[in-house]
Protein backbone atom coordinates (compact mmCIF):
# COMPACT_ATOMS: atom_id res chain seq x y z
CA UNK A 1 0.00 0.00 0.00
CA UNK A 2 0.92 3.55 -0.74
CA UNK A 3 0.43 5.71 2.42
CA UNK A 4 0.59 9.98 1.31
CA UNK A 5 0.31 12.13 4.20
CA UNK A 6 -1.77 15.76 3.29
CA UNK A 7 -1.28 18.80 4.03
CA UNK A 8 -3.47 18.07 7.20
CA UNK A 9 -1.09 16.38 9.30
CA UNK A 10 -1.82 12.95 10.65
CA UNK A 11 -4.52 12.28 7.70
CA UNK A 12 -3.85 10.52 5.44
CA UNK A 13 -4.58 8.94 1.47
CA UNK A 14 -4.00 5.37 1.46
CA UNK A 15 -3.70 3.59 -2.07
CA UNK A 16 -3.66 0.22 -1.64
CA UNK A 17 -1.83 -2.69 -4.00
CA UNK A 18 -4.87 -3.82 -6.33
CA UNK A 19 -5.32 -7.20 -7.75
CA UNK A 20 -7.02 -6.63 -11.35
CA UNK A 21 -7.60 -9.54 -13.82
CA UNK A 22 -10.23 -11.09 -15.81
CA UNK A 23 -12.21 -12.23 -13.02
CA UNK A 24 -12.52 -8.84 -11.09
CA UNK A 25 -10.20 -7.35 -8.76
CA UNK A 26 -9.19 -7.57 -5.05
CA UNK A 27 -7.53 -5.50 -2.47
CA UNK A 28 -7.28 -5.48 1.36
CA UNK A 29 -8.53 -2.38 2.07
CA UNK A 30 -6.88 -2.61 5.83
CA UNK A 31 -4.80 -4.72 7.64
CA UNK A 32 -4.37 -3.39 11.51
CA UNK A 33 -0.77 -4.10 11.64
CA UNK A 34 0.54 -2.62 7.94
CA UNK A 35 -1.90 0.53 8.75
CA UNK A 36 -0.95 1.21 12.04
CA UNK A 37 3.05 1.06 10.54
CA UNK A 38 2.28 3.19 7.62
CA UNK A 39 0.57 6.29 9.73
CA UNK A 40 2.54 6.24 12.93
CA UNK A 41 0.10 5.63 15.47
CA UNK A 42 -1.83 2.81 16.84
CA UNK A 43 -5.91 3.11 16.16
CA UNK A 44 -8.84 0.82 17.24
CA UNK A 45 -11.93 0.91 15.02
CA UNK A 46 -14.45 -0.11 17.30
CA UNK A 47 -17.73 0.88 15.12
CA UNK A 48 -18.06 0.46 10.78
CA UNK A 49 -20.66 2.71 9.07
CA UNK A 50 -22.61 2.56 5.77
CA UNK A 51 -24.43 4.79 3.74
CA UNK A 52 -25.84 4.47 -0.22
CA UNK A 53 -26.17 8.35 -1.52
CA UNK A 54 -27.89 9.39 -4.59
CA UNK A 55 -25.93 11.75 -6.85
CA UNK A 56 -26.10 15.46 -5.59
CA UNK A 57 -26.41 14.76 -1.86
CA UNK A 58 -23.97 16.03 0.41
CA UNK A 59 -23.49 14.30 3.74
CA UNK A 60 -21.98 16.84 6.24
CA UNK A 61 -19.89 18.74 7.38
CA UNK A 62 -19.60 16.57 10.28
CA UNK A 63 -17.55 15.82 13.88
CA UNK A 64 -17.68 14.55 17.54
CA UNK A 65 -16.11 16.68 19.91
CA UNK A 66 -14.64 15.85 23.54
CA UNK A 67 -14.09 12.20 24.81
CA UNK A 68 -16.29 11.14 21.93
CA UNK A 69 -13.98 12.49 19.12
CA UNK A 70 -13.44 9.97 16.45
CA UNK A 71 -10.56 9.40 13.82
CA UNK A 72 -11.85 7.62 10.63
CA UNK A 73 -11.04 4.94 7.64
CA UNK A 74 -13.00 6.25 4.65
CA UNK A 75 -13.55 4.80 1.32
CA UNK A 76 -16.75 4.28 -1.44
CA UNK A 77 -17.28 0.85 -2.21
CA UNK A 78 -19.39 1.69 -5.23
CA UNK A 79 -19.53 4.91 -7.17
CA UNK A 80 -17.78 8.67 -6.74
CA UNK A 81 -17.55 11.35 -4.76
CA UNK A 82 -15.95 14.44 -3.47
CA UNK A 83 -14.54 13.94 -0.13
CA UNK A 84 -13.51 17.01 2.01
CA UNK A 85 -11.91 17.30 5.65
CA UNK A 86 -11.54 20.10 7.63
CA UNK A 87 -8.60 21.07 10.31
CA UNK A 88 -10.32 21.79 13.56
CA UNK A 89 -7.80 22.06 15.96
CA UNK A 90 -7.19 24.80 17.40
CA UNK A 91 -3.31 24.42 17.67
CA UNK A 92 -3.04 22.88 14.31
CA UNK A 93 -0.99 24.78 11.71
CA UNK A 94 -3.34 23.89 9.12
CA UNK A 95 -6.20 25.09 11.46
CA UNK A 96 -9.31 26.30 9.29
CA UNK A 97 -8.11 24.44 6.39
CA UNK A 98 -9.24 22.03 3.98
CA UNK A 99 -8.27 19.07 2.03
CA UNK A 100 -10.42 17.44 -0.77
CA UNK A 101 -10.53 14.41 -2.63
CA UNK A 102 -12.22 12.19 -5.28
CA UNK A 103 -12.31 8.66 -4.13
CA UNK A 104 -14.47 5.97 -6.35
CA UNK A 105 -14.49 2.37 -6.50
CA UNK A 106 -12.12 3.06 -9.73
CA UNK A 107 -9.06 4.63 -7.38
CA UNK A 108 -9.90 2.50 -4.41
CA UNK A 109 -8.19 5.20 -2.09
CA UNK A 110 -9.49 5.26 1.18
CA UNK A 111 -8.29 8.76 3.55
CA UNK A 112 -7.83 8.18 7.28
CA UNK A 113 -8.95 11.27 9.48
CA UNK A 114 -7.65 12.28 12.62
CA UNK A 115 -9.55 13.36 15.53
CA UNK A 116 -10.62 17.43 15.48
CA UNK A 117 -11.19 17.31 12.14
CA UNK A 118 -14.83 18.18 10.31
CA UNK A 119 -15.69 15.45 7.25
CA UNK A 120 -18.17 15.50 4.24
CA UNK A 121 -18.61 14.25 1.15
CA UNK A 122 -20.67 14.98 -2.17
CA UNK A 123 -22.01 12.29 -4.19
CA UNK A 124 -21.15 12.94 -7.56
CA UNK A 125 -21.69 9.29 -9.19
CA UNK A 126 -25.93 8.55 -10.33
CA UNK A 127 -25.24 6.27 -6.37
CA UNK A 128 -22.41 5.67 -4.05
CA UNK A 129 -21.66 3.60 -1.55
CA UNK A 130 -19.42 4.62 1.32
CA UNK A 131 -18.13 3.15 4.54
CA UNK A 132 -16.34 4.03 6.97
CA UNK A 133 -14.57 2.51 10.50
CA UNK A 134 -14.44 4.88 13.68
CA UNK A 135 -12.18 4.49 16.58
CA UNK A 136 -14.87 5.76 18.99
CA UNK A 137 -18.84 5.18 19.40
CA UNK A 138 -21.04 7.79 17.88
CA UNK A 139 -22.73 9.97 20.36
CA UNK A 140 -25.43 12.21 19.96
CA UNK A 141 -24.80 14.45 22.52
CA UNK A 142 -20.99 15.39 21.18
CA UNK A 143 -21.97 15.89 17.58
CA UNK A 144 -21.29 19.28 15.58
CA UNK A 145 -21.02 20.56 12.26
CA UNK A 146 -20.18 23.12 10.03
CA UNK A 147 -22.46 24.57 7.36
CA UNK A 148 -21.28 22.66 3.87
CA UNK A 149 -21.24 26.62 2.14
CA UNK A 150 -19.17 28.56 4.56
CA UNK A 151 -17.77 31.50 3.45
CA UNK A 152 -15.05 31.40 5.24
CA UNK A 153 -13.72 28.03 4.96
CA UNK A 154 -14.41 28.81 0.88
CA UNK A 155 -14.87 25.25 -0.50
CA UNK A 156 -15.64 24.56 -4.34
CA UNK A 157 -18.22 21.29 -3.79
CA UNK A 158 -17.98 21.87 -7.77
CA UNK A 159 -21.83 22.19 -7.75
CA UNK A 160 -24.26 24.82 -7.08
CA UNK A 161 -26.41 25.22 -4.48
CA UNK A 162 -29.53 24.43 -6.13
CA UNK A 163 -27.70 21.21 -7.31
CA UNK A 164 -27.13 20.16 -3.43
CA UNK A 165 -29.41 17.58 -1.80
CA UNK A 166 -28.78 18.21 2.10
CA UNK A 167 -30.91 17.09 5.06
CA UNK A 168 -32.60 19.90 6.89
CA UNK A 169 -30.27 18.92 9.91
CA UNK A 170 -27.52 19.65 8.12
CA UNK A 171 -28.73 22.99 6.01
CA UNK A 172 -29.05 24.43 9.70
CA UNK A 173 -25.67 23.92 11.09
CA UNK A 174 -23.27 27.24 11.98
CA UNK A 175 -21.09 29.06 10.48
CA UNK A 176 -17.14 28.03 11.13
CA UNK A 177 -17.07 31.43 12.68
CA UNK A 178 -19.71 30.93 14.59
CA UNK A 179 -18.37 27.60 16.40
CA UNK A 180 -14.48 29.24 16.26
CA UNK A 181 -14.67 33.13 16.56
Amino acid sequence: MKVTETHLKGCFIIEPKVFDDERGVFFESYQKERFEEAIGEKVDFVQSNFSVSKQGVLRGLHFQIGKNAQAKLVQVAKGEVLDVIVDLRANSKTFGQHYKQKLSEQNNMLIFIPKGMAHGFLTLSKEAVFTYKCDNYYDKSSEGGIIYNDIDLNIDWGYTNSEIIISKKDSELPTFKELYP
